[in-house]
């Protein structure tokens, strides 16, 4: 009889371990658009070794990736800010105890059209453009025009990062047009002379011009060494420490392996080690 029972038990835990495999075999992300670059690429090189897991990407912005969490309804929450206190309450509240996973460093690039004549703008001034106290870009040395003012939506990690290391928390003027991600900024200052923008590094390519901030422009060098104004870390946030080996952990260890790095680094982000 003790060995009925023995033998019934190991064939439970085979398949309570079956199960847990195939359960781990598709990992579930929401959250930053900021990070959505990096998971992409990390699930592209993560599916040629292990094809079998299945990876999908939401990037409905940093608060709403802590909702997905908190809901259960992903694994791995994408942020460009770190987790509020409120936030965090509420996810104990539902049994969820978030694990931050820092992945890389970034800075938030002060971007306006090519054809702007300015080059640089001390922190202040732009904290005046945002709260609308400088409006023309004649205040700061460009030509006689109205500035368009162009934020992140107030859902968004890279609006509460300019919100709280630009504007000290102070509100963004009445007259400042909301995007809902890093590309719409992008591409609404490509296609406006006199537009401003703010997005994460690695969005800020050669279709658009990017400002020195206190007479320093963000690079790997200025934001690696912490001396760029606007700079933050990026997060996955997990419930609980994943597993050891599991899917999850390798995915979000990934950001230490020479081949992450060099994926971070390609797409204009800062690793956090080197080798």
């Amino acid at each position: 009889m003790k060995s009925k029972i023995n033998t019934a038990i190991i064939f439970i835990a085979a398949i309570s371990l079956s199960m847990g495999a195939v359960a781990q075999d598709k990992i579930a992300m929401d959250g930053s658009t900021t990070v959505g670059p990096i998971a992409k690429a990390f699930a592209e090189y993560y599916a040629e070794f292990k094809p079998e897991v299945k990876i999908a990407i939401s990037e409905s912005g940093s608060g709403n990736g802590v909702k997905s969490l908190m809901n259960g309804a992903c694994d791995i929450a994408n942020m460009s800010r770190f987790m509020k206190s409120a936030e965090f309450k509420s996810c104990v509240a539902k049994d969820v105890l978030p694990v931050a996973h820092t992945i890389a460093f970034d800075g938030l690039a002060v971007i306006v059209n090519p054809e702007n004549k300015v080059g640089a703008l001390t922190l202040k001034q732009l904290a005046d453009i945002y709260s609308g106290k400088i409006s023309n870009w004649k205040e700061v040395g460009g030509e006689d025009a109205k500035i368009v003012v162009i934020s992140r939506d107030t859902n968004s990690g890279t609006y509460e990062t300019f919100n709280e290391l630009v504007m000290h928390k102070n509100p963004v003027g009445k007259n400042a047009e909301y995007v809902g991600s890093n590309g719409q900024a992008r591409s609404r200052v490509n296609s406006t002379k006199n537009a401003i923008a703010y997005v994460g590094l690695g969005f800020a390519d050669n279709t658009v011009k990017t400002l020195s901030i206190d007479g320093i422009i963000p690079d790997a060098k200025s934001v690696g060494s912490g001396k760029y104004p606007i700079a933050r870390p990026l997060f996955m946030f997990t419930n609980g420490y994943p597993k050891m080996g599991g899917n999850v952990y390798e995915f979000v260890t990934l950001c230490l392996s020479k081949e992450g790095r060099a994926i971070i680094k390609e797409l204009g982000f800062i690793p956090v080690c080197e080798e």
